[in-house]
């Protein structure tokens, strides 16, 4: 029997710690596949995955900057993926693609693992940016039942667009560069961006106005502890790293293209950290 085929797409892709994680499982569970990194510009990325299923992957996960355009070329889509508009998994199975979008529950997973979350959300959620991994983390609170939900993003097109796609949670755009409105009196301020990630320029965010009693989430993992939330920490604030996020958005690309529902642990989370040091 020939080893299962899987992969994560991306522009870069280098840093992603995907492999590590289903490399990891792969070894746990005794199964026999590859996942590979795979980098794709995005004026490839539609000839791409149309080639993959022909040269033996299962799926592949779809990260910066792919996960709009993915939701383009998938077949059929899960709820999930058609709340958002955005895809982060990609699954072949008998000449179809299915595309799905694991980071909604991978996001609230996380929040639940870190906070209690019932009583952050009885006071609005700042979001800052509004690409594909934002809208995953909109609905997510709004399904965790946030009051309100503040998005601040450097163009304020994006950030309306998304606020309309959620028209019946109460979405407001605030103005970048305008923190007292974006973060009195909020719960929780969640970085969505790619900003202060290795390679990418820093998230210049002052957090002055943010209340002491606000959690902090920075969905970038590498480095695990951003600028952002070393600020936070340092002002009093809690904080989630991105590996939570990361970690539970891969449980069902694992299940779906090798057949185990592989549970996230903390010899996981280790075995990442391990990683980063290396990297």
């Amino acid at each position: 029997m020939s080893d299962k085929l899987a992969g994560v797409v991306g522009w870069p892709v280098g840093q992603s710690l995907s492999p590590a994680i289903h490399g990891y499982w792969l070894r746990e569970y005794g199964i026999r596949g590859t996942y590979v990194a795979l980098p794709v510009a995005p004026e490839n990325f539609q000839r791409c995955i149309t080639a993959l299923p022909l040269m033996g992957f299962a799926g592949v996960n779809v990260t910066v900057p792919h996960k709009l355009p993915a939701a383009t070329i998938a077949g059929t889509l899960d709820d999930d993926a058609k709340a958002t508009g955005a895809v982060n998994l990609l699954v072949f199975s008998e000449g179809r693609i299915l595309g799905s979008n694991s980071d909604v529950q991978g996001f609230a997973d996380s929040l639940n693992e870190s906070f209690r979350v019932q009583a952050l959300a009885e006071r609005p959620a700042v979001v800052i940016g509004a690409g594909g991994a934002a809208r995953a983390i909109v609905l997510a609170l709004a399904r965790a039942g946030f009051r309100a939900i503040r998005i601040v993003n450097r163009t304020s097109e994006r950030a309306y667009e998304l606020a309309h796609r959620f028209e019946n949670t109460d979405c407001r755009v605030v103005t970048w560069g305008d923190w007292p409105a974006a973060f009195t009196d909020a719960g929780l301020l969640v970085n969505a961006t790619s900003l202060g990630m290795k390679g990418k320029p820093p998230l210049d965010l002052p957090i002055d106005h943010l209340p002491r009693s606000a959690a902090v989430a920075d969905i970038v993992y590498n480095p695990v502890r951003t600028a952002l939330l070393k600020s936070a920490e340092q002002a009093g604030h809690r904080v989630m790293d991105g590996l939570g996020m990361l970690m539970h958005q891969a449980v069902p690309a694992f299940e779906a293209w090798f057949g185990v529902r592989p549970a996230v642990t903390v010899e996981l989370r280790a075995q990442l950290l391990k990683e980063l040091l290396r990297a």
